[in-house]
């Protein structure tokens, strides 16, 4: 079996993290983002999207980060994607939530932009802009994510016993390291990642995006809590 993957991407850190906590028989393939080796055969032909990850299992092919980690804890039988068919449904809730209401504000509205030119907006006005807005509806989920789904009383996304979607969650926000966000205003959030950091495995993985976010020290960003 074998991951194709780069080190800094959102994506591929839960997958990547996944695989390190549970000690999973799984080879790992850098693809170039940086040179844009994913965008060139012949990785562009074992992923038409020309994104990672993927994983490659025999002949069968899967992408999209979510699905990856659904396919792994099943495949391997791990208690983080329980079989139950409530707590299960919950799990796939929280993963939903993180991909399309959190991630299309803070990633694809605050972070990306700012990072990688192919996502800044055309004129100054229109990044602000997109910047000013991107911002305010990731503190509104954020808040959501503090006080409804994470709440004072547990540990994890889903109760207190980690699962896939904290994996999935937790690499998703610390995108923000990238750019100083500052997430103290919201107690249980900073107190989840703080047990996600605690992780074994979690500065391994996790190195490559703390050596960007440090070659990124002195550039100015808009962030949450600035």
């Amino acid at each position: 079996m074998k991951l194709y993957m780069h080190p800094i991407s959102t994506s591929s850190r839960p997958v990547r993290l996944l695989i390190a906590e549970n000690n999973l028989d799984v080879e790992e393939q850098v693809v170039d983002l940086m040179t844009g080796e994913h965008t060139q055969d012949p990785y562009a032909a074992i992923n038409p999207n020309k994104l990672v990850p993927t994983l490659e299992d025999g002949d069968f092919r899967l992408t999209e980060s979510s699905a990856i980690l659904k396919y792994l804890a099943d495949k391997f039988e791990l208690r983080s994607y329980p079989k139950d068919l409530q707590k299960r449904a919950r799990v796939n809730e929280r993963m939903d939530w993180f991909n399309t209401q959190f991630s299309r504000e803070f990633s694809y509205g605050l972070i990306y932009p700012q990072l990688f030119p192919h996502h800044k907006r055309p004129s100054d006005a229109v990044q602000a802009a997109t910047l000013a807005w991107g911002k305010e509806r990731a503190a509104a989920w954020l808040k959501v994510l503090d006080k409804d789904i994470i709440g004072p009383n547990q540990q994890y996304l889903c109760g207190n016993e980690i699962t896939i979607a904290d994996y999935f969650g937790a690499c998703l926000i610390t995108l923000g390291k990238l750019t100083r966000c500052d997430f103290s205003a919201y107690p249980n959030v900073s107190r989840w990642l703080a047990n996600m950091e605690q992780l074994d495995t979690w500065d391994s993985v996790n190195e490559a995006l703390d050596g960007f976010a440090a070659q990124l020290k002195d550039q100015p960003f808009v962030a949450i809590g600035d």
